[in-house]
């Protein structure tokens, strides 16, 4: 039987990718967006298997609006993909109060509510997959992404509860770690910090110029990467992290390695605290 995907952020980028791929299976598919017009491509691509639902996922009404619209239409959510998002650049400092919490809202609390929406549904399925994407942020932080960074690190502590809590009914959690790959997010969904300080054009200033200079020139293929998230969804034990790209996967390696290096350099004075 085909599943039923629910993909948020599905108008460009990843999202684009990945909802094309589910219907390029033959699944049916929830697509949604903050301006469902964006999503008419994906419905005149298949106008029997896809559904184009309007979602900010800031807003708990828009998501139990749309939680419910996919039940009236297929009966079921078998793939909830949280891939709405944008980055915010800046050092703490140069990022305004409202800032943080938009990006919290839509990066952290947006997952997070849809997760607390659809586990129900999933729970009495005895089925599932949740798919939560990350950034490489949140393997280890950058100078400049201190808020971004934070809110993604907290969804990938968020899904590994959840996958201990709800895997014994069913339901699987994947975290998509993606290195550098050629979609807009730098083009488009970047915001800038307010406020503009100095002292910090060596460290978050200078990340920002950097990630100015690859858009575009980035090494990963988002079509590739989507069809090997959408993927997931058939292995019978899926990962609960899946790293996307060389990058990330040199990223992660690196840290392995320096935790274990400073962990041993500090064990002896960590230690020594048990009684």
């Amino acid at each position: 039987m085909s599943k039923v995907w629910f993909i948020t952020g599905a108008s460009t980028g990843f999202g684009y990718e990945m909802a094309a791929a589910v219907l390029d299976r033959g699944d049916r598919l929830v697509a949604t967006a903050r301006k469902p017009e964006q999503l008419a491509e994906l419905v005149r691509r298949s106008p029997d298997n896809a559904r184009a639902v309007q979602l900010d996922v800031t807003s708990p009404q828009h998501i139990r609006d749309a939680v419910e619209l996919a039940m009236g239409e297929f009966g079921r959510i078998d793939v909830l993909i949280n891939n709405a998002g944008y980055g915010l650049i800046g050092a703490v400092e140069e990022v305004s109060d409202e800032q943080i919490n938009q990006n919290f809202a839509t990066c952290l609390m947006g997952p997070l509510n849809l997760m607390r929406a659809i586990l129900p549904i999933m729970r009495a399925q005895r089925s599932g997959h949740i798919i939560n994407i990350s950034a490489a942020a949140a393997i280890n932080n950058y100078a400049g992404f201190g808020v971004y960074g934070a809110a993604k690190a907290a969804l990938e502590s968020l899904s590994e509860s959840i996958a201990l809590e709800a895997g014994p009914l069913g339901v699987k959690v994947t975290i998509v770690q993606p290195g550098p790959f050629r979609t807009d997010f730098i083009s488009r969904s970047l915001v800038r910090g307010e406020r503009r300080i100095d002292d910090y054009n060596a460290t978050s200033g200078k990340f920002a110029e950097l990630l100015e200079k690859v858009n575009g020139q980035q090494p990963g293929d988002p079509k590739k990467a989507a069809k090997a998230i959408v993927s997931l969804v058939d292995a019978e034990r899926p990962p609960l992290r899946l790293v996307l790209g060389k990058y990330a996967h040199n990223k992660v390696r690196k840290l392995l390695r320096d935790t274990a290096t400073e962990l041993d350099a500090w064990e002896s004075v960590g230690s020594a605290t048990d009684r």
